[in-house]
């Protein structure tokens, strides 16, 4: 493997940028369509806790599939070195 110029460190650093961002917005949706409800509906702790819960580690599990899924694409690019 050659030597990296600007213009690949620049790509690099733009779609690690991009799954980070994308991955936020993925699980701050997930986050919400499940936690959503218990912010309008009068729900007992336990069943509030639960969801907030819920909601977390789902949000958690889209956000890191979210990064993963962007990066691995832009690896297997043509043209990419497997960078």
């Amino acid at each position: 493997m050659g030597r990296r110029t600007q213009a690949d460190r620049d790509a690099i650093t733009t779609e690690i940028g991009y799954a980070f961002l994308s991955g936020c917005f993925a699980a701050a949706l997930v986050f919400g369509a499940v936690y959503g409800p218990a912010l309008v509906f009068g729900l007992t702790p336990t069943v509030d806790a639960a969801l907030k819960l819920t909601a977390g580690v789902l949000a958690g599990a889209v956000f890191l599939l979210r990064i993963t899924h962007v990066l691995w694409r832009f690896a297997r690019r043509p043209g990419n070195d497997g960078a």
